[in-house]
């Protein structure tokens, strides 16, 4: 069995390698490409074949899947101009018939309508439509996503956002690694569009008194409306774009495209996901 991850140079790829090799999957079974393979060589130093592929070159993916028998398609990470290479990718993987694919999709992306999840909607749709056997994993929000809060707040004791009381269950990017890693190894997965989540949905208040502990000083959750927050965006120089899609953003957690959890992650990958404080603590170590 060859395993071809995609975007190995990204930190969820290097940690879905990682994930492989503790699953017992021999380094010379697994291939890790990357838009540039000089960013993998330690990868490459340790048995594991690195090879170059960029999505927005159908040659260089066609090459990555020559031999391949399951592919994991890290999304691109450019939201609105990742889809044809999404696509380039789902060709050469029909071309190549390879056994299983699986693709890292966003919360209710064909159930909720959000600027997020409009990309990745497309690419399951393009999914079904080329037939390959496939496993969708819907990662929710990584904790490291609040890494800029978190260090924010260390130096005002606020954490600021427009999203009112919504819950969040996410979990850290090893938890979503270790997902990846099953649906890709093990059996009785393809079919399933499993939402990936932590196992605790939590408010910012929450996030809040886990930065508390973790800063070991005082930090407050300050509500903000999302003029406020567009203001605010616009007064550090974001332009109008970002700024629409930065408050779409919160508007679209704060309507609970965030909040579900179910235990589907913990139940695949055989532990607890990770607590949001030990998560942050993490993001400071």
């Amino acid at each position: 069995m060859t395993y071809l991850v995609t975007a190995a140079s990204g930190h969820l790829g290097r940690l879905v390698v990682e994930s492989l090799l503790t699953t017992g999957v021999e380094s010379a079974e697994i291939v890790a490409g990357a838009r540039n393979p000089e960013r993998i060589q330690d990868l490459a130093a340790r048995g594991i074949r690195t090879i170059e592929l960029d999505y927005d070159r159908p040659g260089t993916v066609a090459a990555a899947l020559e031999g391949i028998d399951r592919i994991l398609l890290i999304s691109g990470s450019a939201p609105g101009a990742r889809v044809a290479g999404h696509l380039n990718v789902i060709e050469a993987a029909t071309a190549a018939g390879v056994e299983r694919i699986v693709y890292t999709s966003a919360p209710q992306a064909t159930t909720f309508d959000w600027a997020l999840g409009a990309d990745h909607r497309a690419t399951e749709e393009a999914i079904t439509a080329s037939g390959l056997p496939a496993v969708i994993v819907r990662n929710n929000w990584y904790t490291e996503n609040y890494a800029g809060d978190l260090e924010r707040a260390a130096e005002s004791g606020v954490i600021a956002s427009s999203v009112g009381d919504a819950r969040i269950a996410s979990a850290s990017r090893v938890d979503y690694a270790a997902g990846a890693a099953v649906a890709l190894v093990e059996d009785g997965h393809v079919g399933n569009v499993y939402e990936f989540a932590g196992d605790v949905a939590w408010t910012f208040d929450d996030l809040a008194a886990a930065a508390s502990v973790v800063l070991g000083r005082e930090v407050t959750y300050q509500r903000l409306t999302s003029e406020q927050l567009a203001a605010g965006l616009e007064a550090a120089g974001a332009d109008s774009g970002t700024v629409g899609f930065v408050v779409g953003l919160d508007q679209a957690i704060a309507g609970g495209v965030l909040s579900g959890t179910d235990g589907t992650l913990a139940r695949l990958i055989g532990r607890p996901t990770t607590p949001l404080i030990d998560g942050l603590r993490a993001l400071r170590a």
